[in-house]
């Protein structure tokens, strides 16, 4: 509890609110306060010392002038990142020591843990409060495109150094099916938490040929990682095309994803084709899987 948590020179409430900022779970002090347990006065004090060190900016409200949105300055940025890679390797360090088996029961047995303390949240009023509740929607939704791209960009440049030209592509080419959503066949199954969308899958019925689904621009933000959030995705994604009666669902990835890897064989997709491509910017093995449809 001292403050150097993460060897980030910050008290652990500073860092917890550095983190809820930054993954988009918390915009304001009243979401703070609710998320850390804290006194608002506590908070205000918090947020305080966090400007004062150019980690935190408020911004007033356009439609009232006495609410601020917060948001992380690129200094901010630069902590949050160095917060969470310290982490990861705080965890990549602890589970090296351990049997690959175990990994999973550890996981399990955190997830378990976490669903239990998750409804003893309650507001200042005594009410519960759940700030990982997830609502999903179908068709098209405000900021979709922009969510959707920028989660795209986000995970991708960190994990597999994508650049720009691939951003441009999940940009251009979803923009382009998005003209077309009003079509019965062609939808998209979104995820949206606190209001933010963190997570969607889109069907496309019409650029692969009669009696085939294109199931494209997959992505769950961080933030929604355990909650179970592409599992729903995809369940609501499959349970249309078999509504629809398409014959055949393809999907284009690339190897290396081995957890969407592991949703698209529970979901019925099988692992057709595998070979060298370029068409995101860098060259990866690309794969093809393909789900027939279910008699």
């Amino acid at each position: 509890m001292q403050n150097n948590l993460a060897e980030s020179m910050l008290s652990p409430s500073a860092v917890h609110a550095i983190i809820e900022i930054g993954k988009g779970t918390a915009s304001n002090a009243s979401d703070i306060a609710s998320l850390l347990r804290l006194e608002k006065s506590t908070v205000s004090r918090l947020l305080k010392r966090l400007d004062q060190k150019g980690l935190v900016a408020a911004t007033a409200s356009k439609s009232d002038a006495r609410l601020y949105t917060l948001k992380l300055s690129e200094d901010g940025w630069v902590k949050f990142h160095e917060i969470e890679s310290y982490a990861r390797g705080q965890v990549q360090v602890a589970l090296n020591q351990v049997p690959s088996a175990t990994i999973g029961v550890i996981a399990n047995g955190l997830a378990a843990y976490a669903n239990v303390l998750r409804p003893a949240l309650r507001d200042e009023e005594g009410q519960e409060i759940n700030p990982t509740k997830v609502v999903f929607r179908s068709g098209y939704q405000p900021t979709l495109l922009g969510y959707t791209a920028a989660m795209h960009a986000s995970f991708y440049s960190k994990n597999y150094n994508f650049g720009a030209l691939f951003e441009c592509k999940v940009a251009t080419e979803m923009g382009e099916f998005l003209g077309r959503i009003d079509k019965p066949k062609n939808t998209v199954f979104s995820a949206h938490m606190n209001g933010r969308l963190v997570g969607s899958v889109s069907i496309d019925s019409e650029d692969l040929g009669p009696g085939i689904a294109h199931l494209r621009w997959f992505i769950v933000d961080g933030c929604a990682k355990g909650l179970g959030v592409g599992k729903e995705l995809l369940s609501r994604a499959v349970k249309f095309v078999d509504q629809e009666g398409f014959s055949e669902t393809h999907l284009w990835t690339f190897k290396g994803l081995q957890a969407a890897r592991h949703l698209y064989e529970k979901m019925g997709f099988r692992l057709v084709d595998e070979k060298v491509g370029s068409q995101w910017g860098k060259e990866v093995r690309e794969q093809m899987f393909i789900r027939n449809k279910v008699d």
